[in-house]
């Protein structure tokens, strides 16, 4: 077959002609770049609003204020009426902000905001029948922190001046502790078995306010390295319900009938002996509880499920709270500064449920809390019982265990194990020691 040399000619001329083409349309572009218009001020436009905030400080009321607020007697009236439909203005705290707005050039009030709490403010608008309420939930977002730390000193010190939290404010760093003392209270008491050398590692969850401050939280993951024994939990929702709890690496519960110690984190100041110098009266008597140093006014709280059998003064022990338990477990709780008034004889209690305060009724040197255990009517060191464990992972949702299981612990693993920290430690002091030197 013949080839017609024209018929293949034509191809290469339509290439060349449209690269000649794009020269030509393109050369203006390439020899005039777009000149350079310069940057502009900023303009700062005022508001539209004009704001006023007033802090409510002791003896002044939610009225009072609005009395300066170029209010009718009817118009203050109907206002308080809207805010009574989400908070009782008798019960406002001292501090509390309260922010009025007004249109500029306008003497007209036309809003008012009220924060009842760091999550909740109450936010009151004019409109063409009045004036209107509504609540407003402050929003939050969620961030997971992954830290480690080795305990050189105490708990506290070793979590709170953790540099690797210090984005956090430092009321929501403590918080840190007791939820792992939360976590930990069925296996150790912080107060006497956390000691130097000590190690950690967390994952935790909390949900953030916008100032950064910290609503709720939850630790996802943690392990805990108390005398060279790792403890571990790991939480898990085993219903569904968002409750969840907390279940060591083989899936066992950590729960256990009752938790360690009825205050969260405090100093042992007495511990169960047969032999003690009695503070008061100077002669060796049994001491046949703990006790623990607290300030007058801490929360105490029912260390196991049970019914209240006795709740009253009672000379030496003072204000005196008697539980009846399961399994012929009594605890018994003194010095109290104070009842909870939901607990009532034959009351029933729930495990960690707040009945009473700290204080220093009865023969007592001190604000503390005396805490006893009894079973089957003999004391027993609540230090040192033997406490059956909780209900482990069902075999039916195993699996669902072992791949939640898997993630979380993988996120340990990621952060320094004990060894590390403590050779990183090591490491730290030489150095410090050389440069002293």
């Amino acid at each position: 077959m013949t080839r017609n040399p024209e018929r293949s000619f034509l191809p290469l001329l339509a290439v060349v002609a449209t690269l000649v083409l794009g020269l030509f349309v393109l050369r203006p572009l390439l020899a005039d770049p777009v000149p350079d218009a310069g940057e502009l001020e900023a303009l700062k436009a005022a508001s539209a609003e004009d704001i006023r905030v007033e802090v409510l400080d002791r003896g002044q009321t939610f009225g009072g204020i609005l009395s300066r607020a170029n209010l009718s007697p009817s118009e203050q009236h109907a206002l308080l009426l809207a805010f009574r439909e989400q908070a009782n203005p008798a019960r406002m705290r001292d501090g509390t902000e309260i922010t009025l707005r007004w249109i500029r050039g306008n003497e007209e009030l036309r809003g008012v905001e009220v924060a009842l709490n760091p999550d909740e403010l109450v936010r009151l608008d004019r409109d063409a029948f009045g004036w209107r309420s509504s609540v407003i939930e402050t929003p939050v977002w969620a961030d997971t922190v992954m830290v480690a730390g080795l305990i050189e000193r105490d708990l506290w010190s070793a979590v709170v001046l953790n540099p690797d939290l210090r984005e956090m404010p430092m009321g929501d760093r403590a918080r840190v502790i007791d939820l792992m003392d939360r976590v930990f209270q069925w296996q150790l008491d912080f107060s006497r078995q956390i000691q130097s050398g000590d190690a950690y590692r967390l994952v935790f969850e909390r949900m953030v306010r916008p100032d950064g401050s910290m609503r709720t939280g939850r630790i996802l993951a943690a392990e805990l390295v108390n005398r060279n024994t790792p403890l571990h939990a790991i939480w898990f929702d085993l219903y569904g319900d968002g409750e969840g709890g907390y279940y060591d690496l083989e899936g066992e519960s950590l729960r256990r009938a009752f938790i360690r110690a009825p205050l969260e984190y405090r100093r042992i100041s007495s511990v169960f002996t047969q032999n003690r110098l009695h503070p008061v009266y100077g002669i060796n008597r049994p001491h046949h509880g703990v006790d623990y140093a607290a300030p007058t006014g801490t929360p105490i709280m029912a260390t196991a499920d049970g019914v209240v059998t006795r709740r009253e003064f009672v000379r030496g022990y003072g204000n005196l709270i008697d539980i009846r338990h399961a399994n012929g477990f009594l605890t018994r709780y003194a010095h109290l500064n104070s009842f909870d008034s939901s607990v009532r004889v034959g009351a029933r209690v729930r495990q960690g449920q707040t009945i009473g305060t700290v204080g220093m009724t009865g023969t007592a040197t001190g604000p503390h809390l005396h805490y006893e255990m009894h079973r089957n009517g003999q004391p027993v060191d609540p230090l040192n019982v033997d406490i059956p464990a909780g209900d482990p992972i069902p075999e039916n949702a195993r699996d669902r265990w072992n791949d939640y299981l898997g993630v979380r612990f993988a996120m340990l693993e990621s952060l320094p194990s004990a060894p590390d920290l403590r050779l990183a430690a090591a490491q730290a002091e030489r150095t410090a020691t050389v440069d002293d030197d």
